[in-house]
C-alpha cells in the first residue's frame, strides 16, 4: 500500500511537471522543451544545406540523436504519467510527438544507397516538431477558440469575396478582352484575386483607361478587405479573454485540458484534477 502511494505521488508530480505550465517546474520544463525544439528545427535546416552538412555531418548526426533520445524520453513520460495512455497517443499532439520522434529511428532501417531518397523524405518529417510549439503558447488556445467562434462570419466574408472576384473578373473580361491578356473569365478572376489581395504580380494588367480606373478601385478596396477578417477574429479573441479564465490544467486520467481556474474535477471524465 505504501509502495503504491509512492508510485502514485511520483507519477502525479511528473504529470504536473510535464503537462502543467502553471507550476514553476512546469514552466521550466516548457522553456527547456521549446529551446530543444527550436534547436532541432535549426539542425534540420542546416542539414539541408549540402556544403554545411558535408563539413559538419557528424556533429549534426550526433546532435540529432541526442535530441531524438530526449524527445523519446518525453514521449514515454507523457504516456506513463496518464491513466489512459490511448487518450494521449491518438490525440493530435500525441501523433505529432510520434511523427517528430520516429524518423531518426527509421533511418537505421533504411540504409544503403538505394534508400537515400526514402531516407531524405523521412527526415523531412522532423519538421513536424515545429507543431509541438503550439502546445506551449498560451495565446494559441484563445486564437483557436476565436477562429472557431468566427468561422461562420469568415465563411460568409470569403463567399462575398468570391462573388466579388467573379463580378470583377467578368467586368474586366468585357472591358479589356483577349487582346489585352484577359483571355477568359477564369483568367480575369485570377487578376481580380491578385489585385484584391494587393499582391500584384504584374503579369496581367489592364490597358484601357476604364480598366485602369476599375483596377485602382479594386486596389483600394483590397486594403479594406484585409482588415475585415482581422477585425472579426480580434473581436472574438477579446470575448474569449474577457469571458473565459482557462488554465493549463490537464486531467491525469483522460488528458483533457481547457479547464476553468476554479475547476476541481475534469469536465470530460469527472476525475479529480491535480492541484498544488
Amino acid at each position: 500500500m505504501k509502495l503504491q502511494t509512492k508510485t502514485t505521488n511520483w507519477k502525479t508530480k511528473l504529470h504536473e511537471i510535464i503537462y502543467e505550465a502553471d507550476t514553476k517546474a512546469g514552466k521550466w520544463f516548457d522553456i527547456i522543451l521549446i529551446i530543444t525544439i527550436l534547436i532541432s528545427i535549426v539542425l534540420v535546416m542546416l542539414e539541408s544545406v549540402e556544403s554545411f552538412d558535408a563539413k559538419y555531418h557528424n556533429f549534426l548526426n550526433i546532435s540529432e540523436w541526442i535530441i531524438t533520445i530526449l524527445f523519446s524520453i518525453e514521449y514515454i513520460a507523457r504516456i506513463v504519467t496518464i491513466k489512459k495512455p490511448s487518450s494521449y497517443i491518438f490525440s493530435f499532439y500525441g501523433i505529432i510527438d510520434f511523427l517528430a520522434t520516429i524518423p531518426k529511428y527509421l533511418s537505421i532501417i533504411f540504409v544503403g544507397t538505394h534508400a537515400l531518397i526514402a531516407l531524405r523524405a523521412l527526415r523531412l518529417l522532423r519538421v513536424f516538431r515545429i507543431l509541438k510549439l503550439a502546445r506551449y503558447i498560451g495565446a494559441s488556445r484563445n486564437l483557436i477558440t476565436a477562429l472557431k467562434a468566427s468561422r461562420i462570419k469568415i465563411s460568409v466574408f470569403l463567399f462575398s469575396v468570391l462573388v466579388l472576384t467573379i463580378i470583377l473578373g467578368t467586368v474586366m473580361y468585357l472591358i479589356e478582352g483577349p487582346k489585352n491578356g484577359f483571355t477568359s473569365i477564369p483568367h480575369s478572376m485570377y487578376w481580380a484575386i491578385v489585385t484584391l489581395t494587393t499582391v500584384g504580380y504584374g503579369d496581367l494588367a489592364p490597358h484601357t483607361p476604364f480598366g485602369q480606373f476599375i483596377a485602382s478601385i479594386v486596389m483600394i478596396l483590397g486594403y479594406g478587405i484585409i482588415a475585415v477578417p482581422t477585425g472579426i477574429v480580434t473581436s472574438e479573441m477579446t470575448k474569449a479573454d474577457s469571458n473565459t479564465l482557462i488554465n493549463t490544467q490537464h486531467c491525469p486520467n483522460c488528458s483533457e485540458d481547457k479547464h476553468q481556474n476554479t475547476a476541481v474535477f475534469c469536465h470530460k471524465c469527472g476525475s479529480k484534477l491535480n492541484h498544488e
